[in-house]
């Protein structure tokens, strides 16, 4: 998510710049740059692809502090990839308490990746049904709010096109 129009499409230009799409070529320092700009206005979207620059050390050396720094700041702003991320480093560091407050709210916001590391917390042992149940619950609520009769259409029409020769 990015605070405005602005912040969006200088996110949009860094990731071209980052991949080295539509002509332009690849250049992580150019892509950071543009990056920080969107950050200064507000995108979450540019935090979270500034974290994973400094966690796969594109164009910056790799520096997990820094990563995870910058995935905080795209969370609190609503980034779900990030939220889940931080579940990730809080797992992998034994933090169980905490990764799953972070996952937890990635599956409120649809993070299907969270609720499978909340299914693996309790086929482990690490959690409760209840609290399983209760990601399985907010989970569901999300995809019932995205669910539109438009949406729906649209996805019936590209099953019945699949057959099509």
């Amino acid at each position: 998510m990015c605070g405005g129009y602005d912040a969006q499409a200088i996110n949009c230009l860094a990731g071209y710049y980052s991949q080295g799409m539509y002509g332009l070529r690849q250049d992580h320092a150019k892509a950071l740059q543009l990056q920080r700009r969107a950050a200064e206005l507000e995108c979450g979207d540019a935090y979270h692809n500034i974290g994973v620059s400094y966690h796969l050390g594109d164009g910056v050396e790799r520096e997990m502090k820094k990563a995870v720094y910058y995935y905080e700041l795209a969370a609190m702003r609503g980034n779900v990839a990030a939220r889940h991320f931080l579940g990730m480093f809080e797992d992998n560091s034994d933090n169980m308490e905490r990764a799953l407050k972070h996952y937890m709210i990635a599956v409120e916001h649809g993070c299907s990746e969270s609720l499978k590391e909340v299914q693996d917390f309790y086929s482990k042992g690490i959690v409760s049904k209840d609290i399983y149940v209760k990601a399985l619950r907010s989970y569901q609520k999300y995809l019932n709010e995205v669910k539109s009769s438009q949406r729906d259409a649209a996805a019936t029409a590209r099953e019945d096109c699949k057959y099509i020769d």
